[in-house]
């Protein structure tokens, strides 16, 4: 039997086998079924009882729907967004200081790529722990537009596995009409290394959010936020935030660089304020209306470009 076992595998490493219904979960089956008769015999077991626990994670896996090739392709553009993010951010020479807060120690930098263009650099410090910074940002993201003034909408359009989300983001309309109505589709994915959250994304598009009427579609990319602990300090998060944004029209693009810095510094004001009401209204088990906006949220210069802390991961 085993022989025979090795040859189903050796059969499905072909690729025109692999999209065989039922043969990759037949392998992984008989090869399950043959180290139990091994690990009954004498013998080394322990490498075998090994082997047949990640056996059975991966005949268990293999019962899962497997990707298309569209969702393949996404998946790739969200680890290419990630890669290069961390490229980006991990490059420490060349950023210069746009803003400091002094009240908080905030602040934000900048370069100039060549295939990019500006990019931002947002360095915050957030007193919460690192859970619940990741649970407004990503488990919560659909609710954005209840305390981000800038946001008006945010949809996930498709989940694929765990870590992969396309999104459609609408910005809230502009004071003045300053800048006309924005909209974003993105591929946004997620990684935890540790105790280090890595949450990336950039612009694509999908069959179910074709460009909308009277929208520009706006794009960004890629973009990225790092969340660990505060070292010293586990009920601290520092958060990092790269954001590469394209909001297309007419708009100069000197003119979006100058308000860029402030709108990353005016998105953490805003996400610090949504923190402490939710942890307020927790300690009070309060409803989700405790946690709304209010009516004395600040209208934005330019809520396109907070929208995209939303679209952007944020990132």
């Amino acid at each position: 039997m085993l022989p025979a076992t090795f040859k189903l595998c050796a059969a499905i490493s072909y690729q025109h086998l692999r999209s065989v219904t039922g043969l990759r979960r037949q392998a992984a089956v008989a090869i399950s079924q043959e180290l139990s008769k091994l690990s009954s015999s004498t013998g080394p077991s322990v490498w075998i009882n090994q082997v047949r626990r990640r056996s059975s994670l991966l005949s268990s896996r293999l019962e899962e729907k497997p990707y298309s090739e569209l969702e393949m392709s996404y998946i790739k553009q969200g680890e290419e967004a990630l890669q290069k993010s961390l490229s980006i951010l991990g490059d420490q020479e060349g950023w210069k200081t746009e803003t400091v807060v002094v009240d908080n120690g905030d602040r934000v930098l900048s370069k100039v790529l060549p295939d990019v263009g500006k990019v931002f650099r947002l360095e915050v410090v957030v007193d919460q722990p690192l859970d619940a910074v990741y649970s407004e940002l990503v488990d919560n993201m659909e609710q954005m537009g209840d305390w981000n003034p800038s946001v008006k909408e945010v949809k996930i359009l498709q989940k694929i596995g765990k870590d992969t989300l396309i999104t459609h983001e609408t910005a809230a309309a502009a004071p003045g009409n300053v800048v006309g109505p924005r909209d974003f589709v993105s591929v946004r994915c997620s990684r935890r290394r540790g105790s280090t959250c890595v949450l990336a994304g950039m612009s694509t598009t999908h069959g179910a959010m074709p460009e909308q009427q009277g929208f520009v579609r706006a794009e960004n990319g890629p973009t990225c936020m790092v969340l660990r602990p505060l070292p010293g300090s586990p009920s601290q998060t520092k958060l990092t935030w790269l954001l590469s944004i394209d909001l297309k029209g007419w708009l100069p693009k000197a003119i979006i660089n100058q308000v860029l810095s402030q709108t990353q510094v005016d998105f953490a004001r805003h996400l610090r304020q949504r923190m402490a009401r939710a942890a307020r209204s927790a300690l009070r088990g309060g409803s989700s209306e405790d946690l709304s906006l209010g009516s004395s949220a600040t209208t934005q210069l330019c809520p396109v470009l907070i929208a995209q802390a939303g679209s952007s991961w944020h990132y």
